[in-house]
């Protein structure tokens, strides 16, 4: 029996303590067509109910297209200033010399491998100056996000971080992925929905037998609100050839997100699946 937690999310997007929302999100959309064509066959027919575009990289443009095509979908603006690969690299929609503390001496964004030194030295007003670019960028292709969230930087990587990017979701009217708990309780204190528990990374989960950890945290999902950020992707040649050491991460949970099991097992738990529309027109009720 799942415990039951007095959410403040969950009356404010009128539903009872004892519901058990989940926001299933698909991250990186725009990365490369192997990660976009998943993302989108999980959006019509599996069970993810949004996604998180990521403006700099390669594929962006085509995952707009989806986007403008497929306007009902709800997306977050990837706020992206880390590579993930080595061999696989992009660079700030901002002029690199207007930015310098975004690039390493290559200049490409960040690496993974660099990210806590990237989060002590990045200039928070060339920081604000690219998250503005890459919002900007999506508003003129005609889309309306309805939330932002950052890539690899959980929280924005420091406090400042979290508080410019929470400026900027309320300049832009959209809603902004918080996990707790500091700065869930510095959103809720302010009357707005928030993520009640923990984000749910699916990189932290082993690819073994993953349906069945999958299985396991539905069964246990507490209530109140719940996100899980998930990574899609066709494991194919391209996608190998992009992440060599952890595509197997998104073709499990390809596999899962499209299972008919994946949506037996949230009806039969009467989990209700939620996208960030609702959370969104709270935050600019």
């Amino acid at each position: 029996m799942t415990p039951v937690h007095k959410s403040q999310t969950n009356r404010l997007l009128g539903y009872e303590d004892d519901a058990r929302l989940l926001i299933i999100n698909a991250d990186d959309l725009g990365m490369c067509y192997a990660i976009n064509e998943a993302i989108f066959y999980s959006l019509k027919q599996g069970v993810v109910q949004s996604t998180s575009l990521m403006v700099p990289c390669p594929w962006a443009l085509n995952a707009i297209q989806m986007l403008q095509e497929n306007p009902d979908i709800s997306f977050a603006v990837h706020l992206t200033v880390i590579c993930d690969q080595d061999n696989y690299k992009w660079v700030p929609l901002t002029p690199k010399d207007k930015v310098p503390s975004l690039v390493d001496e290559a200049g490409y964004c960040y690496s993974i491998k660099q990210m806590d030194a990237f989060t002590a030295q990045a200039n928070l007003k060339e920081l604000e100056q690219e998250f503005q670019a890459q919002i900007e960028f999506v508003l003129k292709a005609g889309l309306k996000p309805t939330h932002l969230d950052w890539h690899c930087l959980h929280n924005g990587g420091r406090a400042d971080i979290f508080d410019m990017t929470f400026g900027l979701a309320r300049e832009y009217g959209v809603a902004l992925r918080v996990s707790p708990e500091t700065y869930t309780q510095q959103v809720q204190g302010q009357g707005l929905p928030a993520n009640d528990h923990p984000l749910l990374d699916s990189y932290r989960l082993d690819t073994t037998d993953k349906r069945a950890q999958y299985a396991r945290l539905l069964r246990e999902l507490p209530s109140g609100l719940s996100e899980w950020a998930v990574h899609p992707g066709v494991g194919d040649g391209e996608l190998q050839a992009v992440e060599p050491g952890s595509w197997q991460v998104r073709q499990t949970d390809y596999d899962f997100v499209m299972s008919p099991e994946a949506r037996t097992m949230i009806q039969r738990e009467g989990i209700t699946l939620l996208d960030y529309k609702p959370i969104q027109r709270l935050w600019h009720k």
